[in-house]
């Protein structure tokens, strides 16, 4: 039997309104991700990227056409909706981490449970579980500042996770690593993957996209190219 859709766009669109001019960000996307898959998606600058990357994490909306999450359109929802959906249905992973300085790694972690009020006290032990899980059980109580930035991707790998969500979406999670932390990283969630997570991995690194089983390429708010693949995963030791 084949895995239920994650994600399921229909005839996808997105116009910005410039005034004088009207952009065509996305011109009639469609596709299916499913549950427990791996995609990347990739295209060059002005080729929708971002826009979909923000559709996807119920961060902006389609002008037209439909986006199903989990089997609910979400394109239609109301801003209080969207911001409860990313919440609780979408791990985000950031280029930048977005932790909280003063915050040390369980506190971090925390953070998507404290926006839906929930104490941290009641939730202490599945977050340092997390961080555990992404070996970090032994910075359980440090500040970003005293983390690699490996180290600190990690807590945001661990955040991602806690609130249990649909998908992880990746917006280029290693591009401020350098290439031995990157292999650590994609390692991470190459595990993920292996234990049935839903991942989007938005990147312009091949390295990247060679983890995934699927390449999704735009060019022009078009779908340019979308491969099935075999990961290509170099899993020799990091020096």
């Amino acid at each position: 039997m084949a895995s239920p859709d994650i994600i399921e766009l229909r005839d996808l669109g997105k116009v910005y309104d410039l005034g004088a001019v009207q952009v065509s960000a996305l011109r009639g996307l469609n596709f299916v991700i499913e549950e427990g898959s791996y995609t990347a998606i990739m295209g060059p600058s002005g080729s929708g990227k971002s826009t979909l990357l923000n559709i996807l994490g119920c961060l902006d909306r389609p002008t037209s056409g439909a986006y199903l999450l989990g089997g609910d359109d979400v394109a239609g929802m109301s801003d209080k909706e969207l911001s409860r959906i990313r919440g609780t249905r979408i791990g985000f992973i950031f280029q930048s981490y977005n932790l909280i300085e003063q915050l040390d790694v369980v506190e971090n972690v925390h953070l998507p449970l404290f926006y839906q009020g929930k104490d941290i006290k009641d939730c202490y032990d599945h977050c340092a579980k997390l961080a555990k899980k992404v070996g970090l059980g032994d910075r359980l109580d440090h500040r970003p500042m005293q983390l690699s930035g490996g180290q600190q991707q990690r807590v945001a790998v661990a955040r991602a996770l806690v609130n249990e969500p649909l998908m992880l979406l990746a917006d280029e999670p290693t591009g401020n690593l350098d290439s031995s932390t990157e292999k650590e990283i994609l390692d991470v969630l190459d595990e993920l993957h292996h234990e049935g997570r839903t991942l989007v991995v938005v990147t312009h690194d091949d390295a990247v996209a060679g983890r995934a089983q699927r390449v999704i390429r735009l060019k022009d708010g078009l779908i340019d190219q979308d491969l099935r693949q075999v990961p290509t995963v170099d899993r020799t030791p990091s020096e």
